[in-house]
């Protein structure tokens, strides 16, 4: 099975930018597809967006289309979620997740997820 660690997350103004990094070991990367959730306080976990396995199919959450982009590199096991034009209502504990499903609904399934990492966007 393949172990996710987040980085990246910090403290930024509102129109700033950032970039999380997941770092995958213990299996091959190119298994995965990758995706990014955040879960704010006292909210629910929401999809930020996903990438499949060789990065030719990327998905997006409505609330960071044209925001944020995620790619990877499968040579260095890593995952990224490119976050631009911050907003305060983006700020919540940004999670990486890997999953094997190899269907249509690839990015809806997830079966390794890290340990999340805070990103604070202030206003």
């Amino acid at each position: 099975q393949v172990q996710l660690v987040e980085s990246g997350g910090g403290l930024v103004q509102a129109g700033d930018s950032l970039r999380l990094s997941c770092a995958a070991s213990g299996s091959t990367f190119s298994n995965y597809a990758m995706g990014w959730f955040r879960q704010a306080p006292g909210k629910e976990r929401e999809f930020v967006a996903a990438i499949s396995r060789y990065g030719a199919v990327t998905v997006y959450g409505d609330s960071v289309k044209g925001r944020f982009t995620i790619s990877r590199d499968n040579a260095k096991n890593t995952a990224y979620l490119q976050m631009n034009s911050l907003k305060p209502e983006d700020t919540a504990v940004y999670y990486c997740a890997g999953g094997t499903n190899r269907g249509s609904n690839w990015y809806r399934v997830w079966d390794y997820w890290g340990q999340g990492t805070q990103v604070t966007v202030s206003s």
